[in-house]
C-alpha cells in the first residue's frame, strides 16, 4: 500500500511528464505538418497586376421623414389621442359576468384540504419539503413510530421553533 508522500511524488512526476510531453509536441514539428515548398517566384510584368479593389462606399444616410403638415388649430385631429383614464380602464366594481357560476362552484367544492404528511409513513424527501422545516426528514424517521405529533418535542426530535412551523403540516394516523 502506498503512503501519502509516495502518492504525492507519483502525482508530481505524472504532471511533469504531461507538461514535458506538451512542450515537446509544441516545439518539434510533426511529420504531418511538413511545410509546403515555396513556389519559385514568377516574374510578371507590372501591367498584369490586378488593380486594387476600392473599398465599398458607405451606404447613404437615411433622410429624415417629412413632418406631416399640422392640422388647423381647434380641429379634432390637432389634439393628441387620449388614453383612457384609470377610472375607465379599471372600474371600481368588478365585472359580474359569471359570478353566479363561481359562487355555485365554491358552494359545491367543500372545505379546502391541507396536504398533511403522516409522520410514520412519509418519506425523508417529503419530510424535508415541509415549509419551515429544513432537512429534518432523517431525524424524524430515526425516532419512529409516533403516537402523536407532540412526540416530536417529547422525543427531542425537533426544536420548539421548528416544531411550531411544521406542526400544522403533519399528522399521525
Amino acid at each position: 500500500m502506498l503512503s501519502g508522500p509516495a502518492i504525492l511524488r507519483i502525482s508530481v512526476i505524472l504532471i511533469l511528464a504531461g507538461i514535458l510531453a506538451a512542450v515537446v509536441q509544441f516545439l518539434l514539428p510533426s511529420p504531418s505538418r511538413t511545410p509546403a515548398p515555396d513556389p519559385a517566384p514568377v516574374a510578371e510584368a507590372p501591367s498584369t497586376l490586378p488593380e486594387p479593389i476600392a473599398p465599398p462606399a458607405p451606404p447613404p444616410a437615411p433622410e429624415p421623414a417629412p413632418q406631416p403638415s399640422s392640422p388647423p388649430p381647434g380641429s379634432a385631429a390637432s389634439r393628441p389621442a387620449q388614453m383612457p383614464s384609470d377610472a375607465l380602464a379599471f372600474p371600481s366594481e368588478p365585472v359580474q359576468q359569471g359570478q353566479a357560476e363561481i359562487d355555485q362552484a365554491e358552494d359545491n367544492a367543500g372545505p379546502r384540504a391541507l396536504a398533511l404528511l403522516d409522520l410514520n409513513t412519509a418519506s425523508v424527501a417529503d419530510l424535508n419539503r415541509l415549509r419551515g422545516g429544513g432537512a429534518i426528514g432523517r431525524a424524524i424517521t430515526a425516532k419512529r413510530p409516533y403516537t402523536s405529533v407532540d412526540q416530536l418535542l417529547s422525543k427531542r426530535v425537533l426544536s420548539r421553533a421548528v416544531y411550531e412551523k411544521i406542526k400544522d403540516q403533519v399528522t399521525v394516523r
